[in-house]
């Protein structure tokens, strides 16, 4: 890839609030380094030291562990744009928690550790990013914990589609995410996912598609 295209595919990430000049210049002497990592190629692994972060040029990057049931669940998913490590890089327990997978094909920028640093330091714009970054994933995990911690999926279905009810206006709700990504959300896999809205729907609560759920019972809704 010549510098220019990773120059162009770099400006439309957290590094794009550099100057160009610097932009260009770190690419060149070997500060920013392209990977590329194939389809379910192991990018880090559980307790592996985080000394770098990785920005994704294009591509698909999931955290996945094993659930109660035997299922695998997505934890996360990472896409364009996105920072692989940012919550980790400065932590006093900087070890990869669960292990990190290429979904697809997945180009990355690496920025090490001391680099990062320096950056933040000489360019506010770019620690202003870099904290957002951070703050949105820590809202992001914050919620996910929450869902898993203080609800049943019933539960998250119920203010789910409560919410959606009240947005759209109807009682067939139509789904604004797909199941994986509710399922996501919710902090459980999809497969526990599918096998409630089941249940509610042998109940005759709801019946749902694939991309709505019609709410039968009114009195479910919170």
């Amino acid at each position: 890839m010549s510098e220019k295209l990773k120059t162009n595919k770099c400006q439309n990430t957290i590094l794009g609030v550099l100057p160009p000049m610097l932009l260009s210049d770190y690419l060149s002497k070997g500060f920013f380094i392209k990977h590329s990592y194939n389809k379910n190629e192991v990018i880090h692994i559980e307790g592996e030291s985080c000394s770098q972060i990785e920005i994704i040029l294009q591509g698909e990057i999931v955290i996945e562990r094993i659930g109660l049931s035997g299922d695998l669940m997505t934890v996360n998913h990472f896409g364009k744009s996105d920072i692989i490590g940012a919550n980790l890089i400065f932590s006093s327990t900087e070890y990869y928690p669960m292990t990190i997978t290429a979904k697809k094909h997945t180009e990355v920028i690496t920025v090490q550790k001391d680099v990062l640093f320096e950056l933040c330091n000489a360019y506010p714009s770019f620690l202003m990013q870099f904290i957002k970054v951070i703050s949105d994933l820590s809202v992001l995990i914050g919620t996910k914990m929450k869902n898993r911690i203080s609800r049943t999926i019933r539960q998250s279905i119920i203010t789910y589609i409560t919410k959606q009810h009240r947005l759209q206006g109807t009682t067939t709700i139509h789904l604004t995410m797909s199941k994986k990504s509710l399922a996501e959300m919710f902090g459980v896999s999809r497969t526990s996912l599918s096998r409630e809205l089941q249940k509610m729907s042998a109940e005759g609560l709801i019946v749902f598609d694939s991309n709505s759920i019609q709410i039968l019972d009114p009195t479910i809704l919170e």
